[in-house]
């Protein structure tokens, strides 16, 4: 007697047994599935994660308020110190000053400024002309600058004329940076001993780290 419809609609059939010892034909196996196995594909569309390409594109959102402009939609960065007041206080000049704006400045302790990465910066064309990718030792250029800005205040005595990068320990690069992030960058003064000066530095991407280590920045005569 076949199977009825019932059972036919959870049941798959396997491949065929070897005759058995009293029959000189196959037979065929029914394997029965539980019923909740299967689920239909609105039910998996609504449940499932969005793809990892939806969840980057700018306009996704899950409380997605499409009654305000995307544009409106997220607030900019604060401007503490503009690019002029960082070429005050910096003598980098083009192509390497690689701090575009201050977005917080705690006199003496700490700054987080931002690198606004684009496909016309002069390094992409070589690193890489098919995968454009800032170079890791640019971002800890880009991390020591903003060292620099908070050790380069009167508060801590600091004068252009005579600080230097001094050494680096601990560095990681966790991610690539590419052409259209923001660079968010924030250096921390850890301690000041005897004219050195020892900082942590992190940097993020969408708020995530990027690029991280210690820092040390030495004042006196080069």
């Amino acid at each position: 007697m076949a199977p009825s419809s019932s059972i036919l609609s959870n049941t798959f059939l396997s491949p065929i047994h070897l005759p058995s010892s009293n029959s000189s034909h196959p037979k065929p196996s029914f394997l029965n599935f539980p019923t909740n196995t299967f689920r239909s594909l609105t039910h998996f569309n609504k449940t499932r994660n969005p793809s990892p390409f939806t969840t980057f594109c700018s306009s996704y959102s899950p409380k997605d308020d499409s009654s305000v402009p995307i544009e409106s939609r997220y607030p900019a960065f604060p401007t503490v110190m503009d690019i002029n007041q960082i070429r005050e206080i910096l003598p980098h000049r083009f192509p390497f000053l690689l701090v575009d704006r201050v977005i917080e400045y705690n006199p003496g302790v700490s700054a987080v400024a931002i690198k606004n990465v684009t496909i016309n910066d002069n390094f992409f064309p070589g690193h890489f002309p098919e995968r454009p990718i800032m170079p890791g030792v640019l971002m800890v250029e880009a991390l020591a600058q903003v060292g620099g800005i908070v050790m380069l205040q009167p508060e801590v005595g600091g004068s252009r004329d005579n600080f230097f990068f001094a050494g680096i320990d601990k560095v990681r690069f966790r991610k690539p940076v590419i052409a259209g992030d923001t660079l968010v960058m924030r250096m921390t003064l850890l301690k000041m001993r005897v004219g050195i000066a020892k900082m942590e530095g992190k940097a993020y991407v969408g708020g995530e780290v990027v690029c991280e280590g210690e820092f040390l920045m030495a004042s006196g005569k080069a």
